[in-house]
């Protein structure tokens, strides 16, 4: 499977970064492609995006939680997607996000964009986008510190 991996140091604190991105129903406001993610239970997501414009729709259970430290994901279906997001310190009010993200590509569309990397410059924009929308909001619009 293609992997595409970028990092950001964000100018918010650890645990602010980490309780945005629990809320996982914001994602589409920061992620290129992502229409929606509803939360079905703590550890079940169901996604729908439009990678390249083809609509995919799948569910994906969170495999792993660590309160400001990490999760990482594992789609269940046909559709084969998994990822790790991983927060660390990078001093008293910045953190350093790194974004992962692996996938089976389908189609002539999406197999070119991982022969050609496009997918790492997705990554990279996402996280921008990220930045700028938790430093812009000063705060998470929420928070699930459970374990996983």
């Amino acid at each position: 499977m293609p992997e595409a991996q970028s990092t950001i140091t964000v100018d918010v604190p650890l645990s602010t970064a980490y309780n945005q991105w629990t809320q996982f129903e914001t994602f589409p406001s920061f992620m290129n492609g992502v229409d929606s993610v509803k939360q079905l239970s703590d550890t079940s997501l169901h996604w729908v995006a439009s990678p390249g414009g083809v609509e995919r729709e799948w569910d994906a259970e969170i495999t792993a939680q660590e309160p400001d430290s990490h999760i990482a994901w594992q789609s269940v279906g046909e559709v084969k997607q998994s990822g790790r997001v991983e927060f660390a310190a990078a001093g008293l009010d910045s953190t350093e996000v790194t974004l992962t993200l692996d996938w089976e590509p389908e189609g002539f569309v999406e197999k070119a964009g991982a022969a050609f990397q496009v997918d790492d410059a997705y990554v990279r924009r996402d996280l921008s986008a990220f930045k700028e929308f938790i430093e812009s909001r000063g705060g998470a619009t929420g928070a699930w510190r459970g374990e996983v």
